[in-house]
């Protein structure tokens, strides 16, 4: 067995045996299989596709490349979550503590931004002090004792996958869902997840630009988890305006508060969060009935529990909790302004994708790997797709250290 004759087999449009996967990812890992001989690899699988057990046969190869985390000592059933990505996206940071505060053990390993997406890493280290870098056995013990870590993604959890996606990214293979799907799901079993929920994301701030690829991406995912023994379960979320009100770091860690507080519940984020978190609890195996699951999450919402949750795990990692006690803390950038409608009206469009590159230029997200956020930034709606608007009534406000220019088409009437 050899790299060239794999590449030859693929450009043939022929399947791929576990084996000769097993070997790529091996080769291509230890440095053993070249770049532009990977890069053909890929090339191929792009163009001619590859069967659900080729896809499978990847994410566990790939998975299997490092460090798969053992959670077993937690004991019970270990549900994780991921979401494709999106603009205010802020799901893990308001769902996670409400399914822990009913219960659910929830060890999450979570990634930074890049381009116009969010992280949740990047947001959670906009609470001062909080440590997402902790060691696997601080992780395992957090969630012991509180029942809920969130951290980055630890350097040798599937490095194969890291290494194939940098490729597919310089050679344009990104957009390929066998590649997609294996990719995220190869991280997710090398999480220790046992269930997995996926929020699939779709829309102009989305990666998936339609529904019909975004669920062809999902039910991939699904069929993945199936044959790799993993019960996969998704949601669609629409990503053509932000979710939520906010978008920035300490922004969205501020409507998280509010939102845990009870106080500030935007509609779309709270049907996306109680979706997720009542299928969660059902593949926890807490309750089959969903209308029930979401009543037990807003009634953790209204006293408080939720809430507790989520300060107990920021104070558990060195974050200090009286910033968000008291969001104020969090200061005010350099210039603020609102943007206000010039008409009467309805609001038609609030684009995602032109928020997220907005905000982005501001300094709340990376183009390059290494770019330093500025964590204050950002944007905050005052108004959703569908509100009416009288002329000189807010839309949105601008936080920026650097001197504002309104973003155009941000408003469609």
């Amino acid at each position: 067995m050899n790299i060239l004759e794999i590449i030859e087999k693929k450009t043939k449009g022929k399947e791929l045996s576990k084996e000769e996967i097993e070997y790529f990812v091996e080769g291509y890992t230890n440095g053993e299989v070249a770049d532009y001989q990977a890069a053909a690899l890929i090339m191929a699988i792009f163009i001619k596709g590859m069967s659900d057990q080729e896809t499978t046969d990847l994410t566990l190869a790939m998975a299997n490349s490092g460090d798969i985390l053992d959670l077993s000592v937690l004991g019970g059933i270990i549900v994780d979550k991921h979401s494709t990505g999106g603009v205010g996206d802020k799901v893990s940071l308001v769902l996670l503590p409400i399914i822990s505060s009913l219960g659910v053990k929830v060890a999450k390993m979570s990634g930074r931004g890049l381009g116009f997406t969010g992280g949740t890493i990047d947001k959670l280290e906009a609470i001062p002090g909080y440590r997402t870098g902790i060691t696997e056995e601080e992780f395992i013990k957090n969630v012991q004792e509180v029942g809920i870590s969130i951290i980055s993604q630890t350097k040798n959890l599937a490095p194969a996958d890291k290494k194939i996606y940098e490729l597919r990214d310089t050679i344009s293979c990104v957009e390929s869902i066998p590649l997609i799907a294996s990719s995220i799901m190869s991280k997710k079993i090398a999480s220790g997840a046992q269930k997995i929920m996926l929020e699939v994301t779709y829309g102009n701030g989305a990666f998936m630009k339609n529904i019909e690829d975004a669920k062809k991406l999902a039910e991939q995912m699904v069929r993945i988890g199936e044959l790799a023994n993993r019960e996969t379960k998704y949601i669609l979320t629409n990503m053509n305006e932000p979710l939520g009100y906010s978008i920035g770091n300490s922004l969205e860690i501020i409507e998280t508060a509010q939102f845990l507080k009870g106080e500030v519940l935007a509609e779309d984020l709270k049907h996306v969060v109680l979706e997720l978190g009542a299928n969660m609890l059902k593949l926890a195996g807490l309750g089959d009935n969903i209308e029930e699951n979401k009543s037990k999450m807003m009634e953790n919402i209204k006293n408080g529990k939720a809430y507790q949750k989520f300060l107990q795990m920021v104070e558990r990692q060195g974050g200090d909790i009286s910033y968000i006690e008291d969001v104020e803390k969090f200061g005010k950038t350099k210039y603020m302004e609102d943007m206000v409608s010039p008409i009467d009206g309805t609001i038609k469009e609030i684009p995602a994708i032109t928020i997220a590159k907005y905000v982005c230029s501001l300094g709340a997200g990376r183009i390059k790997k290494d770019d330093v956020i500025d964590m204050q930034v950002g944007i905050v709606l005052h108004k959703k797709v569908g509100d009416t608007v009288k002329k000189g009534e807010k839309i949105f406000t601008v936080y920026s250290n650097k001197p504002i220019e309104m973003p155009t088409n941000a408003v469609v009437f």
